[in-house]
């Protein structure tokens, strides 16, 4: 019975997936305004909103500047779990071999 219904559930998520497929945008289509907003915003305003020559300096550090702090977060977390990992453990005075 469980499997009878575990089937009939990956086969409506599976139903839902192809449904919301079918209703994006072909890939590359200029006439999507919907998709392209954000790209003409940053692209036609930079200068002007920014002040800054450099469009990518501008989007990562004055558009996207709480997504770059947060990001850059968690990398240093990654890397500190990683190390914490990865550091050999050492054997205290009491402890036997």
């Amino acid at each position: 019975m469980a499997n009878k219904v575990a089937i009939a559930l990956l086969v409506c998520i599976g139903l839902v997936v192809l449904v919301a497929i079918s209703e994006l945008p072909l890939y590359g289509s200029p006439d999507t305004p919907a998709q392209n907003e954000v790209a003409e915003r940053y692209v036609h305003g930079t200068l002007g909103d920014t002040g800054a020559l450099n469009m990518v300096a501008a989007i990562v550090i004055d558009y996207r500047a709480y997504d770059t702090l947060i990001e850059t977060t968690v990398l240093f977390t990654a890397v500190i779990a990683v190390f914490m990992v990865l550091k050999k453990g050492t054997k205290g005075k009491g402890e036997q071999r």
